[in-house]
């Protein structure tokens, strides 16, 4: 299992937009070493011209606004009386975690789930993101840690086990909340999407130059199309 998922961590970060571009210009590059300078030109400009698009503003926003815009923003009325779960998908406590805490304050004995694997490092995300909860007052008893799941589907196979049908509340990033709500429902949950941390914040213009940030949209938004395609091939959503 932890070389499949390994693996799978690797294909994935081979195809991602920058990865394809760069892999391009290295042919390019070849190429143009062996003096074959019609070819070398010819890959070099398809690499210089897709990062150039994978960067810009009109192009990423095209990507990721149909994640983005998927599930609006939970409205504390829209909330069931009988919903007490949160669950906050993966340690970020820059971003997802302030709606959690949003959340949290407005629902009456409501409790947070926590979830992430150690990854590279020695203490899993879930437990670094319970840890900051507990420093800003989260009573401990209100935090339930979810420390081995590596992926949104083990996620949902361990929600199931706590929560059953149980309707709770979903908290990720918008642009990862219609994969989530696909794959938690698959196992026959009642997930309540409650997206933040979205990305579609600048300028949209079609003069914008090419910029860091957009790129990044552009492989998170990839990434999510990916991950859709490989769960909807292995039957998981």
């Amino acid at each position: 299992m932890e070389f499949a998922f390994a693996l799978k961590k690797i294909i994935s970060a081979m195809i991602m937009p920058l990865s394809l571009g760069l892999f391009l210009a290295i042919i390019g590059l070849i190429l143009l070493y062996k003096n074959r300078f019609k070819s070398a030109k010819i890959f070099l400009t398809i690499s210089i011209v897709w990062i150039a698009l994978i960067s810009y503003a009109p192009f990423s926003n095209l990507l990721i606004k149909p994640l983005e815009t998927t599930y609006q923003k939970l409205e504390l009325e829209e909330i069931p009386a009988d919903v007490k779960y949160i669950l906050l998908l993966g340690g970020d406590m820059e971003n997802r975690a302030w709606e959690v805490l949003r959340l949290y304050n407005n629902i009456q004995n409501a409790k947070i789930i926590t979830s992430g694997y150690a990854g590279r490092g020695e203490i899993p995300e879930a437990v670094l993101t319970a840890n900051i909860l507990y420093e800003i007052g989260i009573k401990q008893e209100d935090i339930i840690i979810h420390r081995e799941p590596k992926d949104t589907k083990e996620e949902a196979i361990k929600i199931k086990e706590l929560l059953g049908e149980e309707k709770f509340i979903l908290v990720t990033s918008s642009y990862h909340m219609p994969r989530a709500m696909a794959l938690f429902r698959k196992e026959g949950l009642s997930p309540i999407a409650a997206p933040t941390d979205y990305k579609i914040k600048g300028s949209n213009e079609a003069l914008s130059a090419p910029s860091g940030g957009n790129l990044q949209k552009t492989e998170i938004a990839w990434h999510e199309y990916i991950g859709t395609l490989w769960s909807k091939l292995r039957g998981q959503i």
